[in-house]
């Protein structure tokens, strides 16, 4: 977000900031539909948790979806614990900025949110998204589950085919099972409803299935 433009090289555990044992605060509800932030989530929620460039954008394409308890934006797939926002930036945690996404699977399925997921941005990009460059901005599908791994993997091929089809190009985003989310800073979460002409940064491809 802000335009920013950093390395497109992924660091090494050694060359990440040391980070913290304290988790970073943020508010106890959501600020959108009230919901909690944090676990522990009612019975029967599942979670997921999505990459797909600046977080802000990508945090309320999913709130919005009938069926989404609640989100939050934070940081995963790094080595810094608890790592800043000015950290993830200085591009030497290795996270990328994601999006966890708790729902309810008998109001709303994992494909339903996979589909919001490779519709919203662009998958092919790598290291960047847009005018957003760096190693933080690259897509990923963090599964919790062998379920939600198989139907990740399903999809990217599906929508591999379809952006071959359209003459794109490959698909860049990592799926890997999901390491410890790393919630951002308070005022990251639901920040386009708090500053509603806020920067998005996002935009897809236009192939959808």
């Amino acid at each position: 977000m802000f335009l920013q433009r950093k390395s497109s090289t992924m660091p090494t555990a050694d060359q990440a900031p040391p980070g913290r044992s304290e988790p970073i605060p943020v508010a106890d509800r959501h600020y959108v539909n009230g919901n909690p932030l944090r676990p522990p989530f009612p019975d029967g929620l599942q979670q997921a948790v999505f990459a797909l460039g600046c977080f802000w954008g990508a945090e309320r394409c999913f709130w919005q979806l009938n069926g989404v308890f609640t989100t939050a934006v934070g940081y995963i797939a790094g080595f810094t614990p608890n790592a800043t926002y000015e950290e993830v930036c200085g591009g030497r945690t290795g996270h990328t900025e994601a999006v966890l996404v708790v729902y309810d699977p008998a109001k709303i399925g994992y494909d339903d949110l996979l589909r919001t997921f490779w519709e919203s941005h662009d998958p092919t990009q790598g290291m960047r998204q847009g005018n957003d460059v760096g190693t933080q901005y690259r897509s990923g599908i963090y599964y919790f589950d062998a379920e939600q791994r198989a139907a990740a993997e399903h999809t990217r091929d599906e929508y591999a085919t379809a952006l071959a089809g359209a003459g794109r190009d490959a698909i860049t985003t990592e799926i890997l099972a999901a390491p410890e989310f790393y919630y951002a800073e308070d005022y990251h979460q639901q920040y386009l409803a708090k500053n509603p002409g806020g920067y998005c940064g996002l935009g897809g491809t236009g192939v959808k299935l």
